[in-house]
């Protein structure tokens, strides 16, 4: 169940993190400013977040055009809610087959916990593919002839293990199956 506050705030619904990027900064393309993000996959079953999403947009929206836009709603105006169907090849990106989707970034580390309100601090136990809940907060902004919403990441509550994203390494033991002496010193 997720909540809107102060207008332009979602507390989301149990959705899906990708892109993880919580525990270290991180730019995309060398030179671009690092910063904290997260896609944030929503699943369209959960209605009841993506009409919170869509209606903190709608207030960034009237915020913006009334501190950032002189008046008025660019034209082309970037938005960040956007359909995983229509955006992604699901046959090789599945996890966004039936999910909306949004980039959330922040200059501040969210605060990261689990269910049971515990710090998370281990690089292991929040991974990319987990589920969760996310606070998130929509701005307009204005930079270079750009103008869009954007969304800043708060904070993120694990909820349950997800299938890792993006490919799990393998193991040493794995990748050297073979190459091990044994205690003689004989190679297995």
């Amino acid at each position: 169940m997720g909540k809107i506050v102060n207008g332009t705030k979602v507390i989301t619904g149990e959705v899906r993190l990708s892109y993880l990027h919580v525990f270290d900064k991180y730019a995309a393309t060398p030179g671009q400013e690092e910063k904290y993000s997260v896609c944030i996959l929503i699943p369209k079953k959960d209605t009841k977040t993506i009409a919170l999403i869509q209606e903190a947009i709608a207030n960034a929206t009237d915020l913006g055009q009334k501190t950032k836009w002189g008046g008025k709603v660019p034209k082309n105006l970037k938005m960040p809610l956007r359909d995983g169907d229509e955006e992604k090849d699901t046959d090789d990106n599945p996890e966004y087959a039936g999910m909306y989707f949004l980039n959330a970034s922040s200059k501040r580390q969210p605060g990261l916990v689990d269910s049971h309100k515990q710090e998370i601090i281990d690089r292991e136990e929040l991974k990319s593919g987990d589920w969760g809940k996310v606070s998130i907060n929509f701005f307009p902004f204005a930079a270079s002839g750009n103008n869009g919403i954007g969304v800043g990441i708060n904070n993120i509550m694990k909820t349950k293990d997800g299938i890792a994203l993006g490919g799990t390494p393998a193991s040493a033991e794995d990748d050297f199956e073979g190459e091990f002496e044994d205690e003689d010193g004989l190679l297995d």
